[in-house]
């Protein structure tokens, strides 16, 4: 895959730097089971308040299984199907809203998101390419399949190879070679009192 690293202010563990959301998906190639396995294994053992994994994934192989692709993919926007489409693994973040014990947890989406960034990363050291996107029916996903009430859905996850670097199309061109740019880290960290920027 073509490399697009983050051009950071200070240097940090390459594959953070080289994870990046592309959309241009090799759709002839499959993700193999020991990939996907590796990539669960790295949400698996992600942080979470007392222990308590509250993350689940729900994965839709649409080589393996077109059907139910189909219908995971039916519940995304219409601006997320045209390239989404390529991809060959779909998956769901949800999120517990109780600790194992019944008990209440606000932590559950916080957790959920270190699980999914720990997946991506991953995927970025085994040469695969993770884009999240919040554009997509969440009424309709739980509908159609049968989510409990107590789980969050939170973001859905392409997962796949990228095409080759000569065979990504026009329509998509300027989005994936786009430059990637963030706030200063004065603007998002504080030091001491908010709003005292980290210098």
């Amino acid at each position: 895959m073509f490399d697009k690293p983050a051009l950071t202010q200070t240097p940090i563990a390459d594959p953070l730097a080289r994870r990046w959301s592309g959309r241009a998906y090799d759709p002839t190639r499959p993700v193999e089971p020991e990939k996907l396995a590796a990539l669960l294994e790295a949400a698996r053992w992600s942080p979470s308040c007392f222990g308590d994994q509250p993350w689940r994934y729900l994965i839709w192989d649409r080589l393996g299984d077109p059907e139910r692709w189909r219908r995971a993919f039916d519940c995304l926007v219409e601006g997320n199907r045209g390239w989404a489409a390529h991809a060959p693994l779909l998956m769901l973040a949800c999120a517990d809203r109780q600790f194992t014990d019944g008990r209440p947890s606000r932590w559950g989406q916080y957790d959920t998101g270190a699980a999914s960034m720990s997946l991506s990363v991953e995927a970025t050291a085994l040469g695969l390419m993770v884009h999240q996107m919040g554009g997509y029916d969440p009424a309709k996903i739980r509908a159609e399949f049968a989510i409990p009430e107590r789980y969050d859905c939170m973001a859905m996850l392409t997962v796949g190879y990228q095409l080759p670097e000569s065979q990504i199309p026009e329509d998509l061109k300027a989005r994936e070679y786009a430059a990637r740019s963030r706030r200063p880290l004065g603007e998002s960290f504080f030091v001491g009192d908010w709003d005292r920027p980290y210098a």
